[in-house]
């Protein structure tokens, strides 16, 4: 398949594991997931163009977030998988670089997030009607001349979660500036990277794990013996 427009590489580059019920892929930074209203190609679009047939939607990633994005291979899959989402079994941990370390090393957020003005989740304090439960743990992993690299897992599913929940400790991942850092990156990526996930093999109920690459780049570069 030739080269998928406006991203480096083959989409069968992206492929990190597929088995007759499921796919998991390595997203590029800006590439959605899902069509939406800008019409843009989709992961899961251009999946179902490679495979030759449709594949159904399991969990989401933001557009500027690179990394692992499951895609199932049937609609039973999907349906298994949606329930271990639900019943919290999967795994999903994630790398963020940000410029301000945190206050503590390791630690667990836990926050209420609501839909707010701007495509962007707020945060309160306290739960209230219409918002929704956020919890993540982060533990620092090491630091550069100017960045520091947080290993993330989350511990619910929610709109932005990871970008929000930073940000209101004072640590806007490298380039949100949705989210308050200082400016953004130059293609519109974030540094915040879906890194490795876990969870039970829909028929065989085999514990299965998939770990994507770093993104290039020099700021990663810098992290990788950290990881």
């Amino acid at each position: 398949m030739a080269d998928t427009p406006r991203f480096k590489g083959r989409i069968s580059d992206w492929i990190l594991h597929k088995d007759n019920q499921l796919i998991a892929f390595n997203k590029p930074a800006g590439l959605a997931v899902q069509p939406d209203k800008t019409g843009d190609p989709s992961l899961l679009g251009l999946g179902a163009a490679y495979i030759r047939h449709d594949l159904y939607l399991i969990h989401r990633l933001d557009r500027p977030v690179s990394g692992i994005v499951l895609l199932g291979q049937k609609p039973s899959a999907q349906t298994a998988l949606t329930r271990q989402l639900k019943a919290g079994t999967v795994d999903k941990h994630y790398l963020a670089i940000v410029a301000n370390r945190p206050e503590e090393d390791e630690a667990t957020l836990v926050h209420h997030l609501r839909n707010g003005k701007g495509n962007r989740s707020v945060i309160e304090e306290n739960p209230a009607p219409g918002n929704k439960a956020a919890e993540l743990h982060y533990k620092v992993l090491g630091s550069s001349d100017r960045y520091h690299l947080l290993a993330v897992q989350l511990k619910t599913g929610r709109k932005h979660q990871i970008r929000a929940q930073l940000a209101a400790i004072g640590c806007p991942l490298r380039g949100d500036a949705k989210y308050g850092f200082k400016r953004s990156n130059e293609d519109g990526h974030i540094d915040l990277h879906s890194h490795r996930i876990a969870y039970n093999h829909p028929i065989t109920g085999e514990r299965m794990e998939h770990t994507a690459p770093l993104p290039e780049g020099a700021v990663w570069e810098a992290f990788a013996e950290m990881v």
